[in-house]
């Protein structure tokens, strides 16, 4: 093990006792051994602080540092600065992995001199069953350049996922997770790649998501609104802004891009939320008016994203009654 490059393996934790074992125990039983293992208690409440400190004593590359709360971008945030790896990868709390999932990973990246390699992944319900893909991956082992893998992100084909991935420490350098902000990934992973990093993606689904119900945008509640929703948007305009500078031959995909988050913030919004006196809420109606014929010529936009486009430019509101009342029925 001695010989074996250090890996760091970072693990948000939050009020999660009945899986954080499951999690850290899959990370412990990799093939690839040399790790540090950061278990960062983000303030938790239940007895999960105690968890910790209990797993840190199974296995010496556990480490545990006991923070106040402030999410999960900011108990990354405090891992990376205990990072010791060469190499860095992140697992939430209530998702496993396969055991040669660093392996895997790491041996891939030796191979094509690539600073980020990405392991496919599933979604396994509470149930234990196996819901639909968000991502597929490729059907062989794919080195993207830094441009085709951000098409493929713009065109909801790729995976954003920290989790999925194994990076070169020096990445994070200069950089850190946005505090206060979900769906945090995409715009790290994008900045990563506006200074030319590759990315090696595997076909090995190796990564489990667990979908629990409750966790970060994953609401019991119908009527609660995540604001992954808005972060999305705000998300498509910063890419908006690093396309310009960096890779003007993606303008297209990236105002697609735009729409397309803000037809989906359209569509799970409560209605009754659908005010005048909703700032975010009118800019976004405003932006799918102001730009509704640059939308219609748009040659990546679907023809049923641009009925949308139409319909949600003219009506937001009343298209939201409607559709609500055709999913009953």
């Amino acid at each position: 093990m001695s010989e074996q490059t250090l890996i760091t393996v970072i693990i948000p934790v939050y009020n999660i006792m009945e899986y954080l074992p499951r999690c850290v125990h899959s990370v412990t039983a990799q093939t690839y051994k040399n790790l540090q293992i950061i278990l960062v208690d983000d303030g938790s409440t239940d007895g999960t602080s105690q968890l910790c400190d209990k797993l840190a004593k199974e296995d010496y590359r556990i480490q545990v540092y006991h923070k106040k709360n402030g999410g999960s971008s900011s108990a990354r945030n405090a891992g990376l600065l205990l990072r010791e790896g060469a190499y860095v990868g992140f697992v939430d709390s209530d998702d496993y992995i396969e055991p040669d999932m660093y392996e895997k990973l790491y041996n891939g990246m030796k191979e094509s001199g690539a600073c980020i390699a990405q392991a496919g992944r599933d979604e396994i319900d509470e149930q234990g069953n196996r819901l639909p893909d968000i991502c597929v991956p490729p059907e062989k082992t794919t080195l993207y350049s830094n441009t085709d893998f951000l098409r493929e992100l713009l065109l909801h084909k790729g995976d954003c996922s920290f989790c999925t991935k194994l990076f070169r420490s020096e990445l994070f350098e200069e950089r850190s997770f946005p505090e206060g902000k979900l769906n945090e990934d995409f715009r790290l992973l994008v900045q990563m790649l506006t200074e030319g990093a590759e990315i090696l993606s595997l076909p090995d689904r190796c990564y489990h998501v667990f979908y629990r119900q409750g966790s970060n945008s994953r609401k019991k509640d119908k009527n609660e609104f995540s604001r992954v929703f808005a972060d999305s948007v705000d998300n498509a305009d910063d890419v908006a802004e690093n396309v310009e500078k960096y890779f003007p031959e993606l303008r297209e995909v990236s105002f697609r891009f735009g729409i397309f988050q803000r037809l989906e913030y359209l569509l799970h919004i409560p209605i009754p939320q659908m005010r005048r006196d909703n700032v975010f809420y009118m800019n976004v109606v405003r932006y799918l008016r102001k730009n509704w014929w640059k939308g219609m010529k748009n040659p990546v936009l679907t023809k049923k994203n641009k009925v949308y486009h139409t319909l949600f430019a003219l009506a937001p509101r009343t298209i939201r009654v409607v559709h609500k009342r055709l999913k009953r029925l």
